[in-house]
């Protein structure tokens, strides 16, 4: 129990290290070390001379508990600190470097780009990280509506050992920051990558170094599977999910199929997953002791000179390590195995391990090789699973096993069907926090996926890949790739009927509800409970008596505590109160999405920008902020005017949720049957009314009045740049405090605003993301703003926000807010007075650095 306990708090101390937003020195943590062994030797002193008792093996794990977490704190703050010492040097930023390097990752191949990690080997000038990521896009932009066909002058083949000479414009990894959203940041960090950069002109070949590392190796050997599984997966529907089933590459598999995956949740049967690797091992484990029983040498069986079940244990270590690194070895992947290590050794030396000892192991284990897999939600995730099914198996091994068939094989469907409710409300909390929502038909849809992809669909992808690689068996693989395709296409058949029904929304709320619920599942599923006749025999009356109302109260406690879900599952959103209102600038990039809220209604102003057919900002930022806010409808969707940075989400969001009226400066029905031409789709998406922004037009919500001042002529629609002039421009009043939106307005339309009479406003959110062609100084004076918001991506082409309008808007004395430094900004107006405050600003951690004004 001592070690458990000091690993849990080893484990929280590498999770201390992780929550600081700027990491102590080395003389810091010398002196704190100091600190605590001084501490320790006067406790080890005090347990020694003084008069303590039964509190000694207290105090020693006490003690151990600190030493453990200090080291695991030290450790990870001492690693941290040196990967943060592999920074882009300033001097580059943004500018054209020349790189030499080395492939070290599959790439990821889409029809006109490829996105790959690389090994850095020299650089002019210096100063360039030692690891980096890498886009190389084919020439002639061919805008984001362009069609998935490879271009005219096509991409080289790229593979993992490649050395290339490239000029690279490079920048730090910088991502978008919202609240209660994903840090693409933290995982860039965890993984090593510093910077990223964007290819520039022709690059070089220089050789191949096929030998270079372990990860070159395996990325070579996944890239040699892949390109023999390409000509039998490529036409097939699901073709990419065979492909992640054999070698965890999920470049490919539609976003739509993981929007499936997860509403069902099955998406941890889609890729290489502990069970897959704990399948395929068993199954080379069983293998290998059955021939270790037959096969004799030198007249001897082969079991007498070594035990069949030692070398099975080898064996299945040998095949899930070959797995683990074919599949790129996820957090999952080591965590299994490790765990497998930990049994084989375990086996080798004749130990016998709890299983709770070998979860704490494996976890130790994972952390010491990668102190930053803490990071990755897959850890919490899939040790969480396994701990859950190991507690379940254990209160299930306490009653004895029946002697016949049909009551052996009626048990396990219990059992199996208990092991699934337990894992699908142990991992509700954690999904909640995540993707704040529940799915409720997980249970049903794992009950027929799990067998089906685990015993059918993932062996023959495996099959295919090694038939695949074999010469002269095309027929034999694409029969296999046929048969594989055909059983997970009948699979995803009632999948995609049961991912159409509403998954269970938990808007996101504070930290204890989802802890409370942790908790609670423990408790309900802790291993224990009603003693059976093994645990009584031999004790007295009283003891068994004793034991018997022990297993009632905890009988009855577990049944309690599932209560504890119930907070989490009925948290109601975070509201305005009546004349209250709540804006949230979400960080898009270079684009504008902005939230308003009152007591009991939504509208959204912009839905952010699109970069693809398949990627835009309304899918990958809006919409996940309406899951954590509780947002399920809309009242109202103003589209200031239809540039893509402003207009390409819209889609997305009609898709997510219902809107009952849309306002734009421009025909948005007849601009939205236009894209759905464009991307080649004749699904149907509009708002349930549609009206133009009128000026004058005014209406209340919730005490809370909307008026559009701008356009004065919705008919004067001119194409180009001008079109900005007509962007739709909203004032909204609340009780206390008033907020303007201005779309991508100019000086004319802003002059025409101050001649009309326009009166100050508490909050402004820049026109044009602060282009130099707005914010003049007639209407910076008139609005005179106590806050500025700009919405702009770091970085962008035309450098926004211009450093003359910001320092106007300084003179003006108003604070500035910037999506491009301070991520997501929210803006509350209250009758206590008017507060903003940056998701950075509350969430930053080290890998964040210092972002300057």
């Amino acid at each position: 129990m001592l070690g458990r306990a000091v690993a849990a708090a080893g484990l929280g101390g590498v999770l201390g290290a992780h929550r600081l937003a700027d990491l102590p020195d080395h003389g810091a943590l010398a002196w704190l070390s100091g600190v605590l062994w001084l501490s320790g030797l006067l406790g080890l002193v005090v347990w020694r001379v003084g008069r303590i008792g039964r509190l000694r093996p207290r105090l020693r794990g006490l003690v151990a508990c600190l030493l453990g977490a200090w080291a695991g704190f030290s450790f990870t703050a001492l690693s941290a600190q040196a990967r943060l010492g592999q920074t882009l040097a300033e001097g580059n930023v943004d500018r054209v470097s020349r790189v030499t390097l080395r492939v070290d990752s599959l790439p990821r191949l889409r029809p006109d780009r490829l996105d790959f990690e690389a090994v850095v080997l020299g650089s002019r000038p210096a100063g360039v990280p030692p690891r980096i990521r890498v886009r190389w896009s084919a020439s002639g932009w061919r805008g984001p509506y362009a069609s998935a066909r490879p271009p005219a002058d096509p991409l080289p083949v790229v593979r993992p050992g490649q050395v290339w000479r490239m000029a690279l414009v490079l920048r730090p990894v910088r991502t978008a920051q919202n609240f209660h959203a994903f840090d693409g940041e933290a995982h860039a960090f965890a993984a090593g990558i510093r910077a990223q950069g964007t290819v520039r002109g022709r690059p070089e070949w220089l050789r191949d170094e096929d030998w270079a590392s372990l990860s070159v190796v395996t990325g070579r050997a996944r890239h040699a599977v892949r390109e023999a599984m390409a000509p039998h997966v490529r036409a097939l529907r699901y073709g990419p999910v065979l492909r992640a089933l054999a070698i965890g590459d999920q470049n490919g598999v539609d976003a739509a199929d993981w929007d499936i995956f997860n509403r069902t949740g099955i998406t941890h049967l889609v890729s290489i997953s502990g069970s897959h690797i704990t399948l395929l091992a068993g199954a080379g484990a069983l293998a290998v002791s059955t021939l270790w029983r037959r096969l004799r040498w030198r007249g001897r069986c082969l079991a007498e000179r070594w035990p069949a079940r030692r070398a099975g244990a080898v064996a299945a270590l040998l095949v899930a390590w070959l797995y683990c690194l074919l599949a790129g070895w996820g957090v999952p992947a080591q965590r299994t195995f490790m765990m497998l290590a930990v049994v084989a050794g375990a086996q080798a030396l004749q130990l016998r391990l709890s299983g709770a000892r070998v979860l704490a192991l494996a976890a130790v284990t994972v952390v010491l090789m990668d102190p930053w897999s803490v990071l990755a939600g897959g850890f919490w995730l899939s040790f969480l699973a396994v701990a859950v099914l190991l507690a379940v198996g254990a209160r299930a091994a306490q009653a004895p096993w029946p002697k016949r068939q049909r009551d052996r094989w009626l048990r396990g469907l219990k059992l199996a069907v208990r092991l699934q409710w337990a894992v699908t409300w142990a991992l509700a909390p954690p999904l909640a926090w995540s993707f704040h929502e529940v799915s409720l038909v997980s249970p049903l849809a794992n009950a027929y996926a799990i067998p089906v992809i685990e015993l059918l669909v993932t062996p023959l992808s495996l099959l295919l890949a090694a038939v695949a690689l074999v010469p002269g068996l095309t027929s034999l693989a694409a029969g296999i790739a046929w048969l594989a395709h055909g059983i997970l296409a009948g699979m995803m058949r009632p999948t995609e009927w049961l991912a159409a029904l509403p998954a269970w929304p938990v808007p996101a709320g504070p930290a204890w509800l989802y802890v409370l619920a942790l908790a609670g599942v423990a408790v309900a599923l802790w291993p224990g409970g009603r003693a059976g006749p093994a645990d009584v025999a031999g004790r007295t009356r009283d003891g068994h008596e004793a034991a018997r109302r022990w297993g009632d109260w905890l009988g009855c406690r577990r049944a309690w505590a599932w209560l504890a879900l119930a907070p989490m599952l009925l948290w109601p959103p975070v509201r305005p109160a009546e004349g209250e209102w709540d804006l949230h600038a979400l960080d898009v990039g270079q684009g504008s999405a902005l939230l308003v809220r009152t007591a009991r209604h939504a509208l959204l102003f912009d839905a952010g920008a699109r970069h693809a057919r398949d990627a835009d900002e309304g899918a990958r930022t809006v919409v996940p902020a309406f899951k954590a806010l509780g947002v399920r409808r809309l009242d109202a969707l103003v589209v200031s005017h239809a540039d893509l940075d402003h207009a390409g989400g819209v889609r997305s969001v009609l898709a997510a949720v219902p809107v009952a009226q849309s306002f734009s400066s421009f025909d948005l029905t007849s601009w939205l049957r236009n894209e759905a031409r464009k991307l080649a789709t004749d699904v149907t998406l509009r708002p349930l009314a549609a009206s133009p922004c009128r000026f004058g037009d005014r209406w209340r919500m919730d005490g809370v009045e909307f008026e559009f001042l701008w356009p004065l002529d919705v008919r004067a629609r001119r194409r180009g740049v001008e079109a900005n002039a007509n962007s739709c421009v909203l004032r909204v009043r609340g009780a206390h405090h008033s907020l303007l939106l201005t779309g991508d307005i100019e000086t004319r339309a802003e002059s025409a605003l101050v001649e009309r009479g326009l009166t100050p406003a508490d909050v402004v959110v820049a026109a044009h993301h602060g282009s130099r062609t707005s914010s003049s100084t007639g209407f910076v004076n008139a609005v005179a703003a106590h806050h500025v918001i700009f919405q702009a991506g770091a970085w962008n082409r035309y450098r926004h926000p211009d450093t003359t309008v910001l320092e106007r808007w300084r003179a003006a004395g108003s604070t500035l807010w910037r999506t491009d430094l301070q991520g997501g900004i929210e803006a509350r107006s209250r009758a206590a007075g008017l507060s903003l405050s940056g998701a950075l600003a509350s969430s930053r951690r080290h890998w964040h650095g210092r972002r300057a004004d």
